[in-house]
């Protein structure tokens, strides 16, 4: 409940854009736009028409005025997930809206105030990537009022029972497809795998299992044989 600026640290996988709308919808903000932009997804060369947008004729292609994702983030929260891959040029860029909540289009000369609460995430270790060279130190500081680390689910599995059968009933909701019966050593398995690609790949097992499962029995067999009764 409050304007400052987050930062979620954590490995791929872990659900920092979960966090990042859950903080959202218990904000003050949370009747206004939650705007997301996954900063690793966009090509340099469009980063900054995509968070500043642009004026008709600012570049070839640009035939009509565009409103970028931080102007439309006026009043809400800007979502920027894999904020470790922005460009060098492009950190200062941001930092200068961040700090003035003042921005120019690309090709415009009109400065725009825009009210945004900014949270960010990454899965890199920033202040290593500051140590080299490839992080503003000034930037991160900025985005960083206060920082929330994810854990691995494999350092929390005290969560598994509940996230296993959240992951369950959703999928049998959404497929239509219900469970009768789990084979003990798929809970075994469910219970004791390491999940290296942490709650997103948890959630993609059970839908697989799930989708393959017949007459409400999900068997062991369903498991990718690389997966099957193995830790990693």
């Amino acid at each position: 409940a409050s304007d400052a600026n987050i930062l979620v640290l954590g490995e791929s996988g872990t659900g920092k854009e979960v966090v990042a709308r859950y903080i959202h919808q218990n904000s003050a903000r949370s009747g206004c736009q939650f705007m997301d932009l996954n900063c690793h997804a966009i090509a340099e060369t469009v980063l900054e028409s995509e968070l500043f947008g642009h004026e008709k004729g600012s570049f070839t292609g640009a035939l009509s005025r565009r409103i970028g994702r931080i102007e439309a983030a006026d009043r809400g929260t800007l979502f920027l997930d894999e904020i470790g891959d922005i460009p060098l040029a492009m950190q200062a860029k941001l930092l200068k809206t961040i700090e003035n909540k003042r921005l120019y289009r690309m090709g415009g000369n009109e400065e725009i105030e825009v009210d945004f609460r900014l949270v960010a995430a990454t899965n890199k270790d920033l202040e290593q990537e500051i140590g080299e060279g490839r992080f503003r130190e000034d930037f991160y500081y900025r985005i960083s009022t206060i920082t929330i680390h994810i854990p691995p689910l494999r350092s929390r599995r005290e969560d598994l029972p509940l996230l296993i059968d959240y992951f369950f009933k959703k999928s049998q909701n959404e497929m239509k497809k219900p469970i009768r019966k789990i084979d003990s050593q798929v809970t075994e398995f469910l219970l004791n795998y390491d999940y290296p690609g942490n709650v997103r790949e948890l959630k993609n097992i059970i839908e697989r299992l799930v989708v393959l499962s017949e007459e409400g029995i999900v068997e062991k067999d369903y498991l990718p044989a690389s997966e099957r009764g193995e830790k990693r």
